[in-house]
C-alpha cells in the first residue's frame, strides 16, 4: 500500500515541491534551520499525495484513456483505490496542518493554506481550475508558494523576484506539459489552456512567461536566467517546429529535468556563498 501510494505522489516532482522549499530556505539566509524540517517533511509524501492523488481521483475518467498513465509520469487508479487514498491524504496531511496552524506566523501560514487551497481546488469541483482555461495554468503559481512561507516561517523577508518568477515559470511550465494531454482532455471535455491554444499558441503564453520568469530571475542572478532561458527557449524552439501532442509528450522528459538542472545552478551558488560567509 505504501508502494503505491508513493506511486500516487509521482516521486519524480518532489523536486517541485521540497526542492522549493529548501531554496526558500537557503534565500532565508540559512543552509540549515530545524524548525524547517516540518514544513520540508510535509512538501514530500504528505504534500504531494495530496496534489495528486486528489488529482487522480477526480481525473480517473481521463486517466483510462491517457497511455502516460500507469507508469512515473503518474497512477492509473481504480474505483477501489479511491477511498484509502482519501483516509491517506488525510492522515498524513491533517496533522501536519493541525501542527502549523499552532507554531506558524500568521503571514507564512496563510501562504501556505493558500497553496494547499489551490492545490484541492484545481481538481476538485465545482472550482476545478484544472477545467477553466488560464486559470489552470495561473494557478499552478501555487508551485513557488514555499518561497513565500517557507522564509516567512523561519522570520525571513521573501526575496520576491524569485519568488515571483517562480510563479511565472510553473504557470509557463504547466501549460506546455499539458499539450502532450490535448486529444485526451479533448475527448473527455475539459478545456485547458493547451487546448483552448493548442500547439502554437501554448508557444506564445509560455514563451510570455517563461520571458517574465527570464526577467525576475536576471534581476537576482545572471546564471540562472541564462540557464532559464536557454532550456526554455530549446522547449519553446521544438514545439513551434512540430506543433503536436506527440512532440509534448517527446519533450516532456526534459521538461521534468528543467528544475532539476536550473535548481542546481541556483543551489550551488546559494551553498557556495552562505558556506563563504558572502551572503547578507
Amino acid at each position: 500500500m505504501l508502494a503505491r501510494l508513493i506511486q500516487v505522489s509521482r516521486p519524480v516532482l518532489w523536486l517541485n515541491t521540497t526542492g522549493t522549499g529548501v531554496l526558500g530556505m537557503w534565500l532565508g539566509g540559512h543552509l540549515w534551520r530545524p524548525e524547517a524540517l516540518p514544513v520540508l517533511l510535509w512538501l514530500s509524501l504528505p504534500f504531494n499525495l495530496l496534489i495528486y492523488g486528489v488529482n487522480d481521483i477526480f481525473d480517473r475518467k481521463t486517466d483510462e484513456i491517457n497511455p502516460r498513465k500507469g507508469s512515473l509520469e503518474g497512477a492509473r487508479i481504480t474505483s477501489s483505490d479511491v477511498r484509502p487514498i482519501w483516509v491517506s491524504i488525510a492522515l498524513s496531511n491533517l496533522p501536519f496542518l493541525l501542527y502549523f496552524s499552532r507554531s506558524l506566523p500568521a503571514s507564512s501560514l496563510i501562504w501556505l493554506l493558500a497553496c494547499a487551497a489551490l492545490f484541492v481546488g484545481y481538481s476538485t469541483p465545482p472550482v476545478r481550475f484544472k477545467a477553466r482555461p488560464y486559470l489552470d495554468s495561473l494557478s499552478n503559481a501555487a508551485y513557488a508558494f514555499p518561497l513565500v512561507f517557507v522564509p516567512l516561517a523561519l522570520g525571513e523577508r521573501v526575496l520576491w523576484g524569485a519568488a515571483l518568477g517562480l510563479m511565472a515559470w510553473s504557470a509557463a511550465k504547466h501549460t506546455f506539459d499539458a499539450v502532450q494531454d490535448i486529444h485526451e482532455d479533448r475527448r473527455a471535455g475539459i478545456r485547458t489552456t493547451a487546448v483552448v491554444l493548442g500547439p502554437r499558441g501554448v508557444v506564445l503564453w509560455s514563451g510570455a512567461l517563461w520571458l517574465l520568469s527570464t526577467v525576475c530571475f536576471a534581476r537576482i542572478n545572471l546564471p540562472v536566467a541564462l540557464v532559464n532561458a536557454f532550456i526554455a527557449g530549446f522547449l519553446l524552439f521544438s514545439l513551434a517546429r512540430a506543433p503536436s501532442s506527440r512532440t509534448g509528450h517527446r519533450l516532456y522528459r526534459y521538461s521534468i529535468a528543467f528544475p532539476y538542472v536550473a535548481g542546481t545552478v541556483a543551489g550551488v551558488q546559494l551553498v557556495a556563498a552562505l558556506s563563504l560567509g558572502l551572503y547578507p
